[in-house]
């Protein structure tokens, strides 16, 4: 499987497969300039997104149990085929359990463009122990692709190989590192309406220019737009997300006790509010991308 490609200076990005700690393969691409990121094959969830200077910029619970099957606290973990908590299965989905594969010969996709970028595909079908929980047989992925910038774009694919039709959410639940919270906005929600979690979904407008942090915050914005920023003053820097097939953006500051919280920022990109429903052969695709910019605010 060769994924490499020379830029043009020669160097070339890099695709590593190893194993960690736990003897669970991870996947380490590297772009020409030096940003890097780590995808593990346990929940097909990207650990580590770092800059070509090294700095991290994904958040990891310092009580994160990384072992299988637990889900892992930080990164991006994946959410299908549900996000939150609702009905029998449990809190986010399964997918984020399971270990995935690497697919050698994926199918194309038709609106991306990989070359001069690292990249790697994984594969997840539903299992007889899935199939008991979720009585759906789907196919799901996720394409991971780390251009030579250092922006991080993953794609995804959920396809019913099901003889009727499954409904089903999902959400890139990434958890961004920032300076302190108290110094982080997010812009591109202003005037758009929100379900509470804190207060029982109940349904309300953004009225601020800014999100701003003071408190817990668990919230599910609907229909936001396709891209919005996260502002770091003290580390004056700018994450920007980017997204498509995902109307809906969930924030939310969970507590994770020794003040690990204030070094945190949960931003996902997610298809919550209303369901997908696909028929049998139907194929659903969504898309992130993750990018950084020095920032003067």
């Amino acid at each position: 499987m060769d994924h490499s490609a020379a830029d043009e200076n020669h160097r070339a990005s890099s695709v590593e497969i190893t194993k960690d700690d736990n003897g669970i393969s991870q996947v380490l691409l590297r772009s020409p300039r030096g940003a890097s990121a780590r995808i593990s094959l346990h929940g097909g969830q990207v650990r580590s997104w770092k800059t070509e200077r090294g700095e991290e910029l994904l958040f990891t619970s310092s009580k994160a149990n990384l072992k299988p099957p637990a889900a892992v606290r930080g990164g991006i973990p994946i959410c299908f085929p549900q996000f939150g908590k609702r009905g029998s299965l449990e809190q986010h989905g399964f997918a984020r359990n399971r270990i995935w594969l690497i697919e050698e010969n994926p199918p194309p996709l038709q609106s991306t463009d990989s070359s001069n970028k690292a990249f790697i595909d994984l594969f997840l079908k539903s299992s007889d122990d899935d199939l008991k929980i979720w009585p759906h047989s789907f196919e799901v992925r996720i394409r991971v692709v780390l251009s030579v910038d250092g922006s991080l774009t993953l794609i995804s694919r959920v396809r019913n190989v099901n003889c009727k039709p499954f409904s089903f959410s999902f959400a890139y639940h990434t958890y961004f590192s920032v300076s302190d919270i108290s110094e982080v906005r997010v812009e591109g929600l202003e005037t758009l309406d929100y379900l509470d979690n804190l207060c029982n979904r109940e349904r309300f407008t953004e009225q601020g220019d800014a999100l701003t942090f003071e408190s817990e915050v668990d919230r599910v914005y609907l229909s936001s737009s396709d891209a919005v920023a996260v502002f770091d003053h003290e580390k004056k820097r700018t994450f920007v997300i980017r997204k498509e097939g995902l109307p809906d953006k969930a924030r939310g500051i969970p507590d994770f006790g020794d003040d690990e919280y204030k070094q945190m920022l949960c931003v996902d990109a997610a298809a919550i509010e209303k369901p997908i429903t696909l028929k049998p052969g139907e194929e659903w695709t969504g898309r992130v991308e993750l990018s950084l910019v020095a920032s003067i605010q």
